[in-house]
């Protein structure tokens, strides 16, 4: 798999902080879902199931699945970036302070919040971080290898690994509700206008059109 061309090193400095803020902020998109109790992200099953059958905290979990993934990329001949490492470790660090730090609300008005605020910020840090171009999130890189390698649908691809980590997940004691649905069915929408805004230009400049066509949504994710 060719590695995309980076853009000029006068933008390195905006890469970085866009990277860095969209993978922290993800983080709490995922603490948001997590209090809500209504449902957390596909991935977030597994991880919470995990977590709630080991001595460990969520956040380690996130870590360490997302090392085990990245391990998969070997026979599929995948190549991380820095935002691909960065994304192992920063998020599984902030979502355990994001836990510490935010109390479980008790009111379902509040539980509903936290939920509509997990998804929209979801959406704004995953434009934020894929935007920077340093790599795509270890799971990611999982589903696009496959489909390479495969040569089966993006859709398909994607529908089969979360069905399954979501399946194992729920069956280890992860949270699955109405708001993984609403995640799964929301994110993509949301975060295809926000790509073109927040995506850094290859050196020269590139008009919507052209950006928004460079990604399908639906492959986003951690």
């Amino acid at each position: 798999m060719s590695s995309p061309v980076a853009p000029g090193p006068r933008r390195l400095p905006r890469r970085l902080v866009q990277l860095y803020l969209g993978l922290a902020l993800y983080a709490v998109s995922m603490g948001l879902f997590v209090q809500a109790r209504l449902g957390v992200m596909p991935w977030d099953v597994l991880h919470q199931g995990i977590a709630g059958r080991l001595p460990v905290s969520f956040g380690t979990v996130t870590i360490a699945v997302g090392a085990l993934v990245l391990l998969a990329w070997i026979p599929l001949r995948q190549r991380p970036g820095l935002g691909t490492i960065s994304n192992v470790v920063v998020i599984g660090l902030v979502v355990d302070v994001v836990l510490r730090l935010l109390a479980p609300p008790g009111a379902m008005p509040v539980r509903i919040a936290f939920l509509v605020l997990g998804v929209v910020l979801n959406a704004v840090a995953t434009a934020l971080y894929i935007g920077a171009r340093f790599g795509p999130g270890p799971r990611d890189g999982l589903m696009t290898g496959i489909v390479a390698r495969s040569g089966r649908p993006t859709r398909l691809v994607r529908t089969v690994i979360e069905v399954a980590v979501v399946a194992i997940g729920w069956m280890l004691g992860g949270t699955l509700g109405v708001g993984t649905v609403v995640y799964a069915l929301a994110v993509g929408p949301l975060v295809h206008p926000l790509l073109p805004l927040l995506r850094i230009p290859e050196g020269g400049a590139e008009t919507p059109r052209v950006v928004a066509a460079t990604r399908d949504p639906a492959e986003m994710s951690t």
